[in-house]
């Protein structure tokens, strides 16, 4: 008995947005039966079948919440929602077929036609990471010119400000294998040229910070280093060649979240901590403060005004 689900799993090109997949059922079981249209962004797994079902009557779903009152069973936090939504924008966007109607800068349309058209003499970039590359341009330049992006900003704002007060943080989710490392080039070069080239814009930076859950991962990330030997940047052609120049003025501090741990500045042992006390009881003030731990940390971007900090694998940290 066939199963074309399992048998043939691969419906459309890396390098192509996806124009049909697999159907599920309720229970996350395959139908056999495919869909004309890329699958919409749905938090679903497809899951094994069990052998006896001791009941017909549909589990009831989990209801997620952190505490805040965003999910009740009446109404729960959907982000799924919002995540279709800037992808119809990004689609409506990306078909535009003039650089003049992009609402980006040249240097931005510049590097989006080198990525889309550029004859690789390697790796090509897949579509997800030009997508997701995409996704943070349309947010940071095309968005604030229209109505439906200002909305789309004004809702992530708000949950910014929920969640991570006075912090601006944006999360691009990428299957494993896709090549997170390749989005953070493609993200650093675009940033930094447009920084070299438009130094009074408050868009672009050339200052990056970037957080790795651990010293493997940190290692692996040096390729996003302009004087790297294996710099993304020149070796997987990420930017056109009389760019390269702009990409190296980028300052890069890769490190792992470890290292902002708060340090002792001075080494005591028990006894002399306790003679440094004295007779009013006070404990001795040996951690650094915040802004030497900044200092022992990225020392090189201190004195930026804006830095961008991308944070890989950030449900690890």
């Amino acid at each position: 008995m066939t199963n074309p689900f399992f048998d043939h799993p691969i419906l459309n090109s890396p390098y192509e947005c996806p124009s049909q997949h697999w159907e599920l059922d309720s229970d996350g079981q395959p139908t056999q039966r495919t869909i004309e249209t890329r699958r919409p962004a749905r938090f679903i797994s497809p899951i094994p079948k069990p052998k006896k079902r001791k009941s017909a009557a549909s589990q009831e779903g989990f209801v997620f919440d952190d505490g805040k009152g965003l999910s009740t069973k009446e109404q729960q936090y959907d982000p799924t929602s919002i995540i279709n939504e800037v992808r119809g924008h990004v689609d409506t966007w990306r078909s535009l077929p003039h650089p003049n109607q992009w609402q980006v800068t040249p240097e931005t349309a510049r590097l989006l036609q080198h990525w889309r058209h550029h004859k690789f003499n390697d790796i090509r970039p897949f579509f997800c990471q030009v997508e997701a590359v995409e996704t943070a341009i349309w947010l940071t330049e095309v968005a604030p010119q229209s109505k439906n992006g200002k909305q789309v900003l004004n809702h992530l704002a708000a949950a910014n400000k929920d969640a991570n007060p006075e912090l601006m943080r944006l999360a691009l989710k990428l299957a494993t294998g896709a090549g997170k490392t390749t989005v953070m080039a493609m993200i650093i070069a675009w940033q930094t040229i447009n920084a070299v080239r438009r130094p009074g814009s408050k868009h672009f930076t050339r200052g990056f910070l970037i957080c790795a859950p651990g010293l493997t991962i940190k290692d692996r990330l040096r390729v996003l280093q302009p004087n790297d030997p294996n710099s993304y940047y020149k070796d997987r052609e990420l930017v056109p060649g009389d760019m390269l120049d702009d990409v190296n003025r980028a300052k890069i501090v890769i490190t792992n979240y470890h290292a902002f741990k708060m340090r002792e500045r001075i080494d005591l042992s028990k006894s002399g901590r306790q003679l440094l006390q004295g007779r009013t009881g006070e404990e001795p003030k040996t951690l650094e403060t915040e802004g030497q731990m900044l200092q022992r940390v990225m020392p090189e971007l201190m004195g930026m005004k804006n830095v961008l900090v991308i944070n890989d694998e950030a449900h690890h940290c």
